[in-house]
């Protein structure tokens, strides 16, 4: 059981139920994550923008799926492993790619060199090897990634840890174990 209450659609008022509106436009519902950050219209305003901030940019919407699974596989986050095994599938990743993006790999060798610098980013703090880093270069990305795969590694691990202490209920299927 989570331990804030969410806002319901029904219950949301002013910019709450503004930011809701756009929520569910975009993609029809409105999660149990952004329902229970609702509870400040601000926080959830800053957390949607995060997203917003960095779409269209040099990573794309898949890279962006991939290090959520791997951000949300670090972190032990079952609400994120949930929601985004669903989004990745919906993007048509298969399940193998799914599983394999948990674990900071991919069958694509770009890909693999982005997880392996976001699996090191978490799990380093920020350390990241000169090996890892050159490899992420090496396999095609430039220093102007480096700046767009942090805004989306701070939006998992906020999302990660907000429903790590909320206990958030998942309203997606859950992922399986590893």
């Amino acid at each position: 059981m989570s331990r804030i209450q969410k806002i319901s659609i029904e219950q949301a008022t002013g910019e709450t139920a503004e930011l809701y509106s756009g929520i569910k436009k975009a993609i029809g519902v409105v999660p149990n994550l952004y329902q229970t950050v609702g509870n400040s219209s601000r926080a959830l305003k800053t957390l949607l923008g995060i997203g917003s901030g960095i779409k269209g940019g040099l990573i794309s919407a898949a890279d962006q799926e991939s290090i959520a699974l791997a951000v949300a596989q670090s972190n032990d986050c079952d609400y994120c492993l949930a929601a985004h095994s669903t989004i990745g599938k919906m993007m048509g990743s298969p399940d193998e790619e799914v599983v394999l993006n948990r674990k900071g790999k991919s069958k694509d060798k770009k890909r693999e060199a982005l997880l392996s610098l976001v699996t090191e980013i978490v799990d380093r703090k920020g350390r990241v090897s000169d090996a890892t880093y050159d490899s992420f270069l090496a396999a095609g990305f430039t220093e102007a990634h480096v700046p767009e795969v942090m805004v989306a590694v701070v939006q998992s691990l906020y999302t990660n840890y907000f429903n790590n202490l909320n206990h958030t209920e998942l309203d997606f299927p859950s992922a399986p174990k590893l």
